[in-house]
C-alpha cells in the first residue's frame, strides 16, 4: 500500500500537486482548488504537529473511531467521494495565492520525511501507528487531488505503455 513516508509516493503527490492551477474545477464538494490546498495544507500541518495542536479524540471517535481506521488503510481503495471533513479544517475563504499555497502544502508533503510527531492523535482515529498515519496522510492528499482531477501523469504514461511522459 502506498504511504507518505514512501519517497517516490511523495514525488508523485508533489507532481500532482503542481499540476494544480485555478482552472481545475471539484468533481464533487464544495471546496475549490484554493480552498482545498490551503485545507490539505492545514490537515498535513495538524498530523505534522507543526503548530503544537492539542490533540483530543471526540467521544463519537472514541466508541468507532479504531474499527473505522482498520477499514480505511486495510487496503488501497481510495477515500470514497463527499467524505466529511472536520470542522477545524474547513476553509471559508474563498481565493487566495493559489500558487503559495501550492508551496505550502508541498513544503509539508516533503516534511514526512522526517515524520516525528509521537503525540499525534487523530479527532476521530484516536492514537495511530505511524504505518497507519503514513497511509491514511496518503490517501487524505490522493483524495482531495483526485477530487481536482490532478492525476500523476507518469502513472498514466505506465498504464498506457508509453514510456514517454505527454501532457495530460
Amino acid at each position: 500500500m502506498k504511504t507518505i513516508f514512501d519517497a517516490a509516493t511523495r514525488d508523485e503527490l508533489i507532481r500532482r500537486i503542481q499540476s494544480l492551477d485555478k482552472s481545475n474545477a471539484a468533481q464533487w464538494g464544495k471546496m475549490n482548488v484554493y480552498q482545498m490546498t490551503k485545507h490539505c495544507t492545514i490537515w498535513d500541518e495538524w498530523v505534522l504537529g507543526v503548530h503544537q495542536p492539542k490533540y483530543k479524540q471526540q467521544l463519537i471517535g472514541w466508541i468507532f473511531g479504531r474499527i473505522a481506521l482498520k477499514t480505511f488503510v486495510k487496503d488501497d481503495r481510495p477515500i470514497q467521494e463527499n467524505a466529511p471533513t472536520g470542522r477545524y479544517f474547513i476553509v471559508k475563504e474563498p481565493d487566495g495565492d493559489l500558487e503559495q499555497q501550492k508551496q505550502n502544502w508541498i513544503r509539508c508533503i516533503a516534511a514526512y520525511e522526517h515524520f516525528s510527531n509521537p503525540d499525534f492523535i487523530h479527532d476521530f482515529f484516536g492514537k495511530m501507528t505511524r504505518e497507519q498515519i503514513g497511509i491514511f496522510a496518503y490517501k487524505h492528499s490522493d483524495h482531495h487531488l483526485r477530487q481536482f482531477g490532478a492525476v500523476d501523469p507518469f502513472a498514466v504514461a505506465d498504464q498506457r505503455g508509453d514510456s514517454r511522459l505527454v501532457s495530460p
